[in-house]
């Protein structure tokens, strides 16, 4: 098949093109650093400003010992019968309260699990598979309480990233959900409705530590 003069043309400036490449006009732009500023207040407290105004209730705790006085306030005062909890680490303050775990999610009250890290920039939780609770522990209940320490308080959602590839290298988690508050959709009529396709409440207690 003949090449055209027009054809010909084409190619002669794609070739000069190749062998003479236009500088990018704003190399620094293409740096990896974030576009979002560091923070200048406690990322607790950036935390929870941006969490409550995504509707989720969070808690402070001076140690563990504030976390179960408070935990254990909260379930008499919203009278929890039915608390399922799968993560080890969390079922000795069920057992201090005397009450037993229940076992079935799908008609529990509330669910308590951990999480992987907080981000503070975007009020975010960040969970995976790896965790006890696996992927369903945060999601199918109508409440979720999400107990995390203050050490795993991140800034960025990239930060996040870079620790969870760390942490698990090889082994990274088949599921990795980043939870705002408690779920929302605006797709019926542009009216906000809660808890359509998870929990209507979240609750964060962080733990200094």
């Amino acid at each position: 098949m003949a090449i055209t003069p027009s054809k010909e043309n084409i190619l002669k400036n794609i070739r000069q093109a190749l062998s003479n490449p236009v500088p990018l006009p704003f190399p620094e732009s293409e740096g990896t650093d974030t576009v979002f500023k560091s923070a200048k207040e406690d990322e607790a407290i950036i935390f929870a400003e941006e969490f409550t105004k995504l509707q989720g209730k969070f808690a402070f705790c001076a140690d563990e010992a504030d976390f179960f006085t408070q935990l254990h306030t909260l379930i008499k005062e919203r009278n929890w019968v039915n608390i399922y909890c799968s993560e080890e680490k969390f079922l000795p303050y069920l057992t201090r309260a005397e009450i037993t775990p229940y076992s079935n999610l799908a008609t529990c009250d509330v669910s308590i699990t951990g999480c992987e890290y907080l981000i503070a920039r975007t009020g975010t939780m960040v969970l995976s598979a790896a965790q006890q609770s696996g992927r369903t522990g945060s999601v199918y209940a109508p409440v979720h309480i999400c107990v995390a320490y203050s050490s795993q308080m991140l800034y960025d959602i990239k930060d996040a990233l870079i620790f969870l590839k760390e942490k698990y290298n090889n082994n990274f988690p088949s599921f990795v959900s980043f939870a705002s508050g408690p779920s929302r959709t605006a797709d019926i009529e542009k009216t906000l409705v809660t808890g359509v396709h998870g929990p209507k409440e979240v609750y964060c207690f962080l733990i200094e530590a």
